[in-house]
């Protein structure tokens, strides 16, 4: 069974202590999307929401919450960042794809960090949309692949059917 590193033998909570990890380059990227009707992601493409691009605004929020991870997930180590990066697709007429990528050099990962990005983008997609699509729905948030550190690199194997 793996030990959960966030319980100390007696099943107390704690940071764990990376102050013996060797420094070096993480990289994280996760993925999200957020499903609504056609005409509410044409509105989203065209910007023609009343609140503003809402793109843009979700970028902002998502780059914002990369910097923020530490005080949102309690365990969390807080971290130099070296860059976050917000994408946005569109894989259908009705969903939003959003892709987040997060560097740092340190001694503990940033997949925390590119999933509240995801996160918190879609939140305030959501946000900025629902007066228009209350039906949203934020699905499929996940890491797809990190670089650097003990463990190595992941690289998220598609489910069947998946593309």
């Amino acid at each position: 069974m793996n030990e959960l590193s966030h319980f100390d033998e007696k099943g107390a909570s704690r940071m764990v202590d990376v102050s013996g990890k060797a420094v070096s380059d993480r990289r994280a990227k996760a993925e999200g999307f957020v499903l609504m009707q056609v005409e509410t992601l044409r509105t989203v493409q065209q910007k023609e929401i009343s609140k503003g691009d809402v793109l843009e605004v979700a970028r902002l929020a998502g780059i914002m919450a990369t910097k923020r991870t530490d005080e949102l997930i309690p365990l969390c180590h807080s971290l130099g960042l070296d860059s976050a990066r917000v994408e946005f697709s569109f894989p259908d007429d009705n969903r939003l794809r959003i892709e987040a990528e997060i560097r740092s050099s340190g001694r503990t990962g940033v997949e925390m960090e590119a999933l509240a990005a995801v996160s918190i983008a879609a939140l305030t997609i959501y946000d900025m949309c629902k007066a228009i699509d209350r039906a949203m729905e934020i699905q499929d948030i996940r890491l797809l692949e990190k670089e650097g550190g003990r463990s190595g690199h992941y690289l998220r194997q598609p489910a069947e059917g998946e593309s």
